[in-house]
């Protein structure tokens, strides 16, 4: 009985796999169609935007190659700023030996151009230049402007840059004139970028205005230079010289670029 109950139900399930078979056969039309109403609206959309299935995923690989080509061109942009960016210092630091060229510091002065990069901690009469051993700067080398304006020397020097000491630093001492007077004292740095001319013959005239140089006495600078201009003179007759109050040429706030004098007769 029970063998007989099996064979039975075998058949029945093979006999409704059969006619599910023949019915889906009979209605495979009604059955793409419904798919295609269900799809339709998706596929019509794609074609109305000129797209389809294949063209979305193209769009998406589109849509990474531009990402990486604006990438390059980012890269190419900055490379051509940074092109330019020479380009500008290479015409600036012409611009400055043309200037050196025409009042005759290349005939004097081997030179070497440097930019300041700032004031030492230690003292506000104390400059950071970006230039040191590796570019031929030695220690004592006069600096000075494109105008021919002594700012000071060269204390220390290491591998890629270098300090300046101010004349107006209270370290700073050399010999100077009154241009165009046979009038020579000592040009002294009082600190906080102020310096006086000490030491000064009583009978001599100096006034306000006179122009302070370097004078060849001591060979600590070369001669000529700019030093600056009297703006007050004291006189004292308990005092065996008289003294001058020196305001400089060159304003700190301005200097950007200065020349490094390398060597001089």
């Amino acid at each position: 009985m029970i063998r007989l109950s099996q064979i039975k139900n075998k058949i029945f399930i093979a006999l409704s796999i059969l006619l599910l078979i023949v019915i889906l056969n009979f209605f495979q039309k009604e059955v793409k169609n419904f798919f295609y109403l269900i799809s339709s609206p998706i596929q019509k959309t794609l074609w109305r935007t000129g797209d389809n299935v294949s063209d979305f995923f193209e769009g998406i690989s589109k849509t990474s190659n531009l990402k990486k080509e604006n990438e390059e061109f980012k890269l190419k942009i900055q490379e051509l700023l940074a092109e330019n960016t020479a380009l500008k210092e290479l015409k600036r630091e012409n611009d400055f030996l043309r200037k050196a060229l025409e009042i005759g510091l290349e005939k004097d002065f081997k030179l070497i151009l440097a930019d300041v990069v700032g004031n030492s901690v230690s003292s506000e009469d104390i400059l950071i230049i970006d230039k040191g051993s590796r570019d031929g700067i030695l220690k004592d080398s006069s600096v000075i402007t494109e105008q021919k304006i002594l700012v000071g020397k060269i204390i220390q020097v290491e591998e890629k840059f270098s300090k300046v000491m101010l004349i107006t630093n209270k370290e700073s001492s050399f010999n100077g004139k009154i241009q165009e007077k046979e009038v020579e004292g000592v040009v002294k740095g009082k600190g906080n970028l102020n310096v006086y001319f000490d030491l000064l013959q009583k009978d001599k005239e100096v006034k306000r205005g006179d122009r302070v140089i370097t004078s060849s006495l001591d060979k600590v600078f070369p001669k000529g230079l700019l030093v600056g201009e009297v703006k007050d003179v004291k006189k004292s007759d308990l005092e065996p010289f008289q003294q001058a109050e020196i305001s400089p040429f060159f304003d700190i706030k301005e200097l950007k670029t200065l020349f490094i004098v390398s060597n001089f007769k």
